[in-house]
């Protein structure tokens, strides 16, 4: 099964389930500007534990390996659950919506789009800027903080700056930001020089 595919699948199970999400993570930032390989789809998903229960039902009816009571337990913590297709390896990290008020504004601000040919909904340039920035705290992962700077150099002026900004001083992420932007300024400034 190709990337493709299973995101065109899960997505249809998703939306066949009534479940609103968003994709984001690597495949969010590669269709932004930073390509690179990943093996697993990072949807975040706003639904009731009645939803949970029509995502699990249809992640097995398509043949994927997934935990009823992680799903439940995601949907109680806010957490995240994953699901894998057996014959290709791919996974899904499924990542309840956090109860706070950027992760409302994150999830209302996503954008529909074309990704792999498959309609999907997308976390915003700015949004993926952001959870990437928090996640390299979080894991202090060097990859997160490349992908950050590579968004920036390749689509600085598409981002709404004073918005991640903003929400970078909320959570409290204001030395990534500026770490970030001060690299993607000297890389701008070393090609240039």
């Amino acid at each position: 099964m190709s990337l493709t595919a299973f995101l065109r699948k899960v997505v249809e199970i998703l939306d066949e389930a009534g479940v609103r999400y968003m994709l984001t993570g690597s495949l969010a930032s590669a269709y932004y500007a930073v390509p690179r390989a990943t093996q697993d789809l990072d949807l975040v998903i706003e639904a009731e534990e009645s939803g949970i229960d029509r995502i699990v039902e249809g992640l097995l009816d398509a043949g994927y390996y997934v935990d009823r009571e992680a799903a439940l337990e995601a949907y109680r913590t806010h957490g995240q659950f994953n699901a894998i297709d057996p014959m290709s390896g791919w996974k899904a990290d499924l990542i309840v919506r956090k109860d706070r008020a950027f992760s409302r504004v994150e999830f209302d601000r996503r954008e529909h789009v074309s990704l792999l040919e498959v309609e999907v909904a997308i976390a915003s340039l700015e949004d993926v800027i952001l959870a990437k920035l928090e996640w390299s705290r979080l894991g202090d992962s060097a990859l997160q903080r490349r992908d950050v700077l590579q968004l920036l150099e390749r689509a600085w002026e598409q981002i709404d700056h004073e918005y991640v900004g903003k929400w970078a001083a909320e959570l409290g992420l204001e030395s990534e930001w500026a770490d970030a932007r001060r690299l993607a300024t000297g890389a701008a400034d070393a090609e240039r020089g």
